[in-house]
C-alpha cells in the first residue's frame, strides 16, 4: 500500500485543490488564447516586432507595482475574496478588450488610438493579476498536507502547462476557422467558468493578526528580507529570471510564423503550444519521480539545457525542429519550475509565505513580459534571430556565474526539508 507521500496521486485527492488548478488551467488558457489573438493582430495591423514587445511592458510595469502588496494581502486578508476581485478585474477589461477589436471600432479608433486603447487595457489586468497571482499560489499550500506540497507543485504546473497547451494550440485555429471577434468571446466565458471554480474553495485561516492599513512597508521588507538571507531561494529566483527575461522568444514567436517560418496563425498556435507541450510530459513524469534530490544540480542542469535549446531554435530554418527546440525549451523549464514551487512552498514559513512568492511574482512571473518587452525591442535593433541568439549566450553565461558561486548547494535534498 502507498503511503501519502509516496502516492503520485496524493494531492488530487483534495477536492479544492483541484478545483483552484482546475480553475488555474482554464485561466491560463484564456488568457494565453487572448494574448497569442492580440499579439498577432497587432503585428498584422503594425508589422513592428515592438509593438509585441510593448504588450508585455504594458502589463508587466503595473504588475510590478501591485505585486508586493498583493503578496502583504494575501497574507492578512481572505485569499478567495482577493481571487474573485482581481479575476472580476480581469474579466471586465477582457470584455472591453472584444468590444475595443470588432472590425468598425477597429476602423472608428484608427489605428494609434486602438494601441493606446489596448495597451490601456492590458495594464489594468496587469494591475489585476498583481493581487490574483500572490493569493492563489499561495493558497495551494492551505488546500494539501505539507508533506505533499512537492506533489501538489507538479501537479499545480502540470495543469497550468496544460492551460499552456490549450490556449496557444486553441488560439491559432479559433483565429483561423472563427475570426477574432468569437474567439475573445470564448475567453470571456472560460474566465468566468474558472470565476464559478473559485466560489467552490471555503475561505482559508488568516495567519496574520495585523491590520493591512499599518506596518505595510515594513511588512513587505520582511519579505524581501527572506528571500536575500535564503541562497537557494534567492539563486533560484536569480536563474529563473535571467532565463525567462533573456532567452525566452515566446513574445516574438509571431515573426518567425510569418516572415521566418512562414507558417502562418496555424503554425504560430503549434509553435506557442510546443513548449507547453513538452513541459506537461515532463511534469508528469516530475508527478512519479521528484526532483527533489540533488534539487539544485537538477536545476543547474536544466536551466542550460533551455538556454542551449533556445540558441538552437534561433539558427533553425526548419519548422519541426523549431519546434522540437521549443517543445525542449518547455521540458527543461518545467523541472526548475516544479523545483522553484517546491522551494516556495517547504521553505518559507507559513505566515511568509504570500510575500515570498510576491517577491518571486515580482521578479520571475513579470520578467515573462518584461523579457517580450526586451524580445521585441532587441529584434527591432538587431534583427530577430541575432537577438533571440544573443538572448541565449547571456543565459548560458549567467548560469556559468551562478554555478559557480552554489556549489554548496549542489547536494541539497529537499526530501529534508
Amino acid at each position: 500500500m502507498k503511503t501519502l507521500t509516496s502516492n503520485p496521486y496524493a494531492a488530487l485527492k483534495h477536492k479544492q485543490f483541484v478545483f483552484l488548478i482546475s480553475g488555474i488551467m482554464i485561466n491560463t488558457a484564456a488568457l494565453l488564447i487572448q494574448e497569442v489573438l492580440l499579439g498577432y493582430e497587432l503585428y498584422k495591423i503594425t508589422h513592428n516586432p515592438l509593438s509585441l514587445g510593448i504588450i508585455g511592458l504594458a502589463e508587466a510595469l503595473p504588475y510590478m507595482s501591485i505585486a508586493l502588496f498583493g503578496g502583504h494581502l494575501a497574507d492578512n486578508r481572505d485569499k478567495k475574496t482577493i481571487l474573485q476581485i482581481g479575476l472580476f478585474m480581469i474579466i471586465l477589461c477582457s470584455i472591453l478588450l472584444t468590444w475595443v477589436m470588432q472590425p468598425a471600432q477597429i476602423q472608428a479608433f484608427g489605428k494609434n488610438n486602438l494601441l493606446i486603447i489596448i495597451y490601456g487595457l492590458i495594464a489594468i489586468i496587469g494591475f489585476a493579476k498583481g493581487i490574483y497571482y500572490p493569493a492563489g499560489s499561495s493558497l495551494k499550500a492551505f488546500l494539501v498536507p505539507r508533506e505533499i506540497y512537492s506533489n501538489a507543485a507538479s501537479w499545480a504546473s502540470t495543469f497550468w502547462q496544460t492551460g499552456a497547451v490549450l490556449g496557444p494550440g486553441l488560439a491559432g485555429f479559433l483565429y483561423a476557422y472563427y475570426g477574432l471577434s468569437t474567439s475573445l468571446i470564448i475567453t470571456i466565458f472560460m474566465l468566468a467558468i474558472n470565476f464559478l471554480l473559485i466560489t467552490q474553495i471555503s475561505k482559508q485561516p488568516i495567519l496574520n493578526s495585523r491590520n493591512t492599513t499599518t506596518n505595510i512597508w515594513q511588512s513587505i521588507k520582511e519579505g524581501f528580507q527572506f528571500v536575500f538571507s535564503s541562497k537557494i531561494l534567492f539563486y533560484s529566483i536569480s536563474l529563473d529570471l535571467v532565463a525567462v527575461l533573456f532567452g525566452g522568444v515566446v513574445a516574438i514567436l509571431p515573426i518567425f510564423a510569418e516572415d521566418i517560418l512562414h507558417v502562418g496563425a496555424k503554425g504560430l498556435g503549434i509553435l506557442r503550444a510546443a513548449p507547453s507541450v513538452g513541459a506537461i510530459i515532463t511534469i508528469l513524469a516530475t508527478a512519479f519521480y521528484p526532483p527533489k534530490n540533488k534539487a539544485w544540480r537538477n536545476m543547474i542542469i536544466a536551466v542550460t539545457g533551455f538556454g542551449l535549446s533556445t540558441f538552437v531554435f534561433a539558427i533553425s530554418k526548419n519548422f519541426y525542429l523549431s519546434v522540437f527546440m521549443l517543445l525542449l525549451t518547455g521540458a527543461f523549464d518545467s523541472i526548475s519550475v516544479v523545483i522553484r514551487q517546491t522551494i516556495l512552498q517547504l521553505v518559507p514559513p507559513e505566515n511568509m509565505r504570500g510575500r515570498v512568492i510576491s517577491v518571486n511574482s515580482l521578479f520571475v512571473s513579470s520578467s515573462n513580459e518584461i523579457g517580450a518587452f526586451e524580445s521585441g525591442l532587441a529584434a527591432s535593433m538587431f534583427g530577430t534571430v541575432p537577438s533571440v541568439m544573443l538572448g541565449a549566450g547571456f543565459t548560458l553565461f549567467i548560469i556559468a556565474i551562478v554555478f559557480s558561486k552554489s556549489k554548496e548547494l549542489l547536494k541539497l535534498n529537499l526530501n529534508d526539508k
